[in-house]
This record gives structure tokens, sequence and C-alpha cells, in this order.
């Protein structure tokens, strides 16, 4: 056999999740030298943000607790598959997962990768998700989106598919006018699923777009969010659920969404203090039945605290009107 000489970024590691798909060149450098990226997490701690990863499956299994089996998650933004592997181990049996995923060489890693963990009741969809409501023209229904070097190190994960002048440097310059490749454009709301339990959404900047195109879907199923608001903000994801009755939490760097009619709510571990903080804040604003509102909340978690039943789920509560310094 002639000997070629080439590189071999993707290497099958054994992790905390499972044997894993992994590009040991999925790194780069912030700005005070610190490393990250995904397969830089993988290989120097054995797995990927465990504690949102846990989050997300008490998440899953209070909604089969409250909602019964059949539950059904969304991974926008699935990378090699860190949260998809991990809901669907833990789901097997009574939910399955639907991941999204644009980058071509990313997504053959997170098919690999489930085929590898055994997870039949997870799907793999090579696509970028955004709003095709508003694109009539189905050849509109494509996204060009820049191709980057898989043998040289960058922080995969970290790729926004759409150019601007605030674009992350993520390791390797990226070229968005000649090195793309045309992959198809999904709404959520086009799949016309029947059931919806929860959404994580990582799609680097465009959280707002694929909202927009999951609307018809929150609406209807009122799925728990979890949604990133490093590089969208939070103020406009907040004006998405404006009208939609959800109670917020934060986590990390991302936003959590919860419908305020969820009886998961009462499953939550959140410090009891916040809600009696935010009731006092609402009460000087003069949002007086609010304020009553949160005070009542406040006495129900303390309670719930007390009786120690639920995991500290390291989440913290947020109000638009009150909070808005956070973001």
């Amino acid at each position: 056999m002639k000997h070629i000489n080439r590189p071999l970024p993707f290497i099958l590691a054994s992790t905390n999740t499972g044997a894993m798909i992994v590009n040991h060149q999925d790194y780069a450098h912030d700005q005070h030298g610190n490393t990250y990226g995904v397969g830089c997490q993988y290989l120097s701690r054995g797995s990927f943000d465990p504690s949102e990863i846990e989050l997300v499956l008490n998440l899953l299994n209070l909604r089969r607790q409250h909602h019964g089996d059949g539950v059904t998650a969304l991974d926008c933004g699935a990378n090699i598959g860190a949260h998809t592997i991990a809901w669907g181990i833990e789901m097997t049996g009574w939910g399955k997962v639907i991941s999204f995923e644009a980058q071509e060489r990313i997504y053959y890693a997170l098919a690999g990768n489930i085929a590898l963990n055994n997870c039949f009741n997870v799907r793999a969809i090579h696509a970028a998700l955004g709003n095709t409501k508003i694109l009539p023209d189905l050849a509109a229904h494509f996204l060009d989106i820049p191709v980057p070097d898989y043998t040289k190190n960058a922080s995969f994960g970290s790729l926004e598919l759409r150019p601007s002048e605030h674009n992350e440097f993520i390791g390797q310059k990226i070229d968005y006018q000649t090195h793309t490749q045309k992959v198809p454009l999904l709404s959520i709301d086009t799949l016309n699923l029947p059931r919806i339990d929860l959404i994580k959404m990582d799609v680097e900047g465009m959280e707002t777009e694929v909202l927009n195109g999951a609307s018809d879907s929150i609406k209807q199923h009122k799925p728990v969010m979890l949604v990133e608001i490093l590089k969208t903000g939070g103020d406009r994801i907040i004006d998405f659920f404006k009208d939609l009755n959800y109670e917020f939490f934060i986590k990390d760097i991302n936003l959590l969404a919860i419908y305020k009619n969820d009886p998961i709510l009462t499953s939550l571990k959140v410090e009891h203090s916040e809600f009696r903080i935010l009731s006092k804040k609402l009460w000087q604003k003069k949002e007086h039945t609010e304020a009553i509102d949160y005070y009542l909340k406040y006495l129900k978690y303390r309670k719930i605290n007390k009786a120690g039943k639920t995991p500290n789920q390291d989440i913290h509560l947020f109000h638009p009107d009150i909070d808005k310094s956070e973001f």
C-alpha cells in the first residue's frame, strides 16, 4: 500500500458521554489566553459542559413526569452531539431527539456518534435552521455557509454561518466569499411536529431567526427553551417571548424559558429568596399585581427548597423589566 502523508484531525475518544468522534484540532484561544472548543473540552476534561447537560436531562425527565412518554427534544446546533448523545441515551424507551447541524464535516461526526452509541431514538438532519416562512421562493431555502479548514485548529462550534463586521475570530480566518458550501435552510415550523417538549438553541448569532421560524410550534407546544444569548443578546430573545407567558431564568450564557403554566416549574430548584427580591422590586415599581404573584411564588419555592425534594439546578430567576442589566 502506498504511503500518503495526510492529517488526521478526527479521532475516536473514550469520553464520559461514551465513545465519541472528536476533532483534536477543535480549539482556539480567547483574548485572555484561555483555551476553548468542544474537542478541547472533551480531550482535556472528558466531557462537554456537564452541568448544562445535567440541567437539560433533569428538565426532560420532568417533562416525562408531568406530560408522559413520547418526549421530543430538538438540538439546534448539535455540533458532534454532546447534548444529543446524552439525551438519546437518557430517553431510551420514552423519548426521541431531532438534531440539526449545518457544517457537513461536523454533521458526519454527529451521525457517527449517534451510530457508535446506538441511539436509535435520535435523528440527525444536515441543515441550517432559520426562518424560511418569509422566503416564498424555494430556491432561497438554501444557505451558503463557509467551510473552515478542519485540519487546522479552530473552535468550529463557534463558526458563524453569515458574515458580519462582528464575526468572532475562531482561531483561523474564515472565507465567506469563495470557500463556501450550499446547505438546506429549514424552519422548525415546516416540520409540523406533533409534540415538542424542549428546544436547545446554540446557533451562533442566528437565534432570533430560528425562533421566528419556530414561532407557531412554540405557541402550540409551549416547550422548554434553552437559548444561548452570547452573540444574539438577551434583549432580542426576550422580545420574542414577550407575549408568550414564559418565566425566565439565567443558566451561564443561556436564557432558560419555561411556560408559566408548565407544572415542571414546581419541581425546579430555584433559590427562593430570588422571588422575594423580585417581588420587592416590582412593588417599588408599583407593579402590585405581579409583585404579589412573585411573593406567593417565593412562599411556594421556600417550602419546596426546605423539603429538599429537587436537586440544585444552578439557575437564577430573571425578569426582563427588572434585570435587563444582566445583558
